[in-house]
């Protein structure tokens, strides 16, 4: 929502979607364009979205961060731009946090930027003089619930304990 507010572009990359269905309306990016694929990375894929001359960075969010996303962050170098990672905005498909603990450490081991929704729209507007503050504002009002995974405990991205 933030990124639409500011004008920041977007899409989707969709892991098989034939097989796995698509990406959820509760995402709310049903007005995104869509890049289906089958390699764990989008780079392939998304090639031509990634080739555009202005593109200073990535952001990435998403599920699977012991799959897809961390591999995303492991390539990012093929962007030939840094990868900011928004920590606070991915997910593991399992009984079990450690792989996506684990996988958020190794993110930022490869040079990504460990971040929140919060954060990154704060840098984005850069001053609570911006004319979009007062959109963004109710986004940042309410955070996420804390899951420790970034800062907390012995597998905390961050190395906290």
């Amino acid at each position: 929502q933030g990124c639409r507010v500011l004008g920041v572009p977007g899409f989707v990359t969709e892991q098989r979607p034939e097989v796995l269905g698509p990406t959820v309306p509760e995402l709310g990016a049903q007005d995104l364009p869509r890049v289906p694929k089958s390699a764990f990375s989008m780079a392939g894929a998304a090639a031509p979205l990634l080739g555009d001359p202005k593109l200073r960075s990535v952001l990435l969010c998403g599920i699977e961060a012991q799959a897809c996303v961390l591999v995303e962050r492991a390539l990012g170098a093929g962007f030939g731009v840094p990868g900011v990672f928004l920590g606070s905005q991915v997910s593991f498909w399992g009984p079990s946090q450690v792989e996506r603990a684990l996988a958020l450490a190794r993110m930022r081991q490869a040079g990504a930027y460990l971040s929140t929704c919060e954060s990154l729209l704060l840098l984005l507007l850069r001053d609570a003089a911006h004319p979009k503050f007062k959109q963004i504002l109710p986004l940042i009002k309410e955070p996420p619930p804390d899951t420790g995974l970034i800062l907390g405990g012995p597998l905390g991205a961050l190395g906290g304990g």
